[in-house]
């Protein structure tokens, strides 16, 4: 999947085929969801009745995605016996981080090798997201254009980002392009950890720990990073007190 799409969609619903790698990033600490995560990475922590990976991977799966990197750090070996017995359906691909903990855009540099795609799928390994009318990821591949664009963010409108309690991140022009929220000040969208990102990005980084802002900040420079809204429902699963919050809203309470 290079430049811009390689067909156009038949409708709405159908979408463009992701790329068919995708990177989850499930290598964090999870401090905040303790105690929770005292003996499980946060990604398998439980919300209605099903790990927040596992959700993550079906959605991946429903989009046509066959192939997947997953970093690991905290809790590696019980994450990756997890992946070994419980995941079906698609090719599982380790990114080790176990000597050290690499932060998003050190993971991406560590997992780059690993990752045939350019642009591919980067997606949160605690997230938790429910579609609307399309699906989000096979419209956030209709959506790239390479000739444009280096990253794709999905966002959610700051009064969407249900249990989310900070300022929002960016701003959004009328063509997609980002830039960031101004110091003290609420941005209107709320990135939702789920990105299509070009390779070319991926270039001269640190050794390290860093974070992924570097790469989104050279796009943003360059009128390079692009937003699209997600239709759906997303929700911050922060800390334990959360869940409760969210398993009530998606029964209807």
């Amino acid at each position: 999947m290079t430049g811009k799409s390689q067909r156009t969609p038949l409708s709405l619903e159908d979408g463009i085929d992701p790329p068919a790698t995708a990177m989850v990033m499930a290598a964090g600490l999870g401090k905040r969801m303790r105690p929770l995560t005292v003996t499980r990475p946060k990604p398998l922590v439980e919300v209605a009745g099903a790990t927040l990976l596992d959700r993550t991977l079906d959605h991946l799966k429903a989009a046509g995605v066959k192939r997947v990197v997953v970093n690991v750090h905290y809790l590696a070996d019980v994450l990756e016996e997890y992946l070994k017995n419980h995941v079906k359906g698609l090719e599982i691909v380790i990114s080790d981080e176990r000597d050290q903990l690499l932060e998003t855009g050190g993971g991406l540099m560590k997992a780059k090798p690993l990752i045939p795609d350019d642009p591919f799928l980067c997606v949160n390994g605690d997230n938790f997201w429910v579609n609307g009318p399309l699906d989000s990821i096979r419209q956030l591949a209709a959506r790239w254009d390479g000739d444009k664009m280096d990253a794709l963010l999905l966002l959610v409108p700051h009064a969407r980002a249900y249990n989310h309690g900070g300022m929002g991140d960016f701003h959004m022009d009328a063509q997609g392009r980002l830039t960031r929220r101004k110091t003290a000040k609420v941005a209107p969208f709320v990135y939702i950890g789920i990105q299509l990102i070009s390779k070319r990005l991926l270039v001269d980084a640190p050794e390290g720990p860093f974070s992924t802002n570097l790469f989104w900040n050279r796009a943003i420079e360059t009128g390079r990073c692009y937003g699209m809204v997600h239709t759906g429902t997303w929700f911050d699963v922060g800390t334990p007190a959360a869940i409760p919050v969210i398993e009530a809203m998606l029964d209807g309470g």
